[in-house]
């Protein structure tokens, strides 16, 4: 079995450092003990011995063993069942998605991980060091362990953030190239299936701030009121992560327009400046005999002083309007 931990505490204090799980039901234990298990991606065979020690419901069972469902409260008698996803990055901008299932009960909490890397060997021994907050009992252990995932949506955030600011940054200067835009779009897709997943965290954790429910201290929802204010931080920073994404594109596209029609402009200015020397060109350009000041020994400079006269006219208007 993939047992990371199984320990008996008592008062705050390991009582027994390795229990044995064989199967056979838990026997009552003392006033302020209670054990904890930790399990990572068990077998069902193997989930069945401690289904059997610890009397779980079978349907809650069955959920803990499907890695895919969604962040839930659920009660099954003295039991409670919660569901909590987790969330890490598996590549440069790819989201990973875990899930782990808490059985709280008299006398007992169990934790079965799935998908997630960030193991709980690390919280168990600093929870360990505080023996008067151990000894508040398992309550304790289910927040603590939630803060920990809750925790760890931070660096995915921090991470695909400083992507965006690149990105904004970059779409400034120039439109972004296709494979950025596509980019852009894989990374939105990324943040909307983020809020399907870990958006039922929020109602679980207000849950378990204002219901009544078994193995929780009334006293102890002021921690998990801790926990659901970081979900609702890591909520509203992944909304204002995809509206800066969407305004990438949509602002790059309005620079550009803006850009092209600058150079718009610009050419319909240089056309119009051309236009003069080029008419003029073309009606002296014509095989006639008879032409105003064809045979004046000026007119050539003449007609060059109209063109430049005219052109510089244009050009000095073009430049005031902001065309050139």
């Amino acid at each position: 079995m993939t047992v990371i931990a199984a320990r008996r505490y008592c008062n705050g204090a390991i009582a027994e450092p390795n229990l044995v799980l064989d199967g056979n039901s838990l026997a009552p234990l003392p006033a302020g003990s209670f054990d904890w298990i930790g399990l990572c991606e068990p077998t069902a065979a193997e989930m069945e011995l401690v289904q059997r020690q610890y009397a779980l419901h079978p349907l809650a069972v069955e959920d803990a063993l499907n890695p895919r469902q969604l962040p839930k409260v659920e009660v099954y008698g003295r039991t409670l069942f919660v569901v909590a996803r987790t969330a890490e990055l598996a590549g440069e901008e790819e989201i990973a998605y875990g899930q782990t299932a808490f059985f709280v009960g008299p006398g007992y909490l169990i934790t079965v991980r799935f998908g997630s890397t960030r193991a709980h060997v690390d919280l168990r021994t600093q929870i360990e060091m505080q023996q008067d907050r151990l000894a508040e009992g398992q309550d304790y252990i289910l927040h603590a362990v939630l803060d920990f995932i809750v925790d760890g949506y931070l660096p995915l955030l921090d991470q695909l953030d400083d992507v965006a600011q690149q990105m904004e940054e970059a779409a400034i200067d120039v439109f972004p190239e296709q494979a950025v835009i596509r980019r852009i779009f894989r990374l939105r897709r990324q943040l909307r299936r983020f809020e399907r997943v870990i958006g039922p965290m929020e109602e679980m954790c207000e849950r378990l701030v204002v219901a009544d429910l078994p193995c929780i201290d009334p006293e102890a929802r002021i921690w998990f009121r801790d926990v659901l204010d970081h979900v609702r931080r890591t909520m509203a920073r992944m909304q204002s992560l995809k509206e800066t994404l969407a305004a990438i594109v949509e602002t790059a596209s309005l620079l550009e327009q803006h850009r092209q029609g600058e150079m718009t402009r610009a050419l319909a200015a240089w056309a119009a400046i051309l236009a003069v020397p080029t008419a003029i060109a073309g009606i002296y350009g014509m095989n006639f005999e008879y032409l105003p000041e064809l045979q004046w020994r000026y007119g050539y400079f003449a007609v060059w002083g109209v063109i430049i006269t005219i052109c510089g006219g244009l050009w000095l208007r073009f430049r005031r309007i902001g065309w050139l």
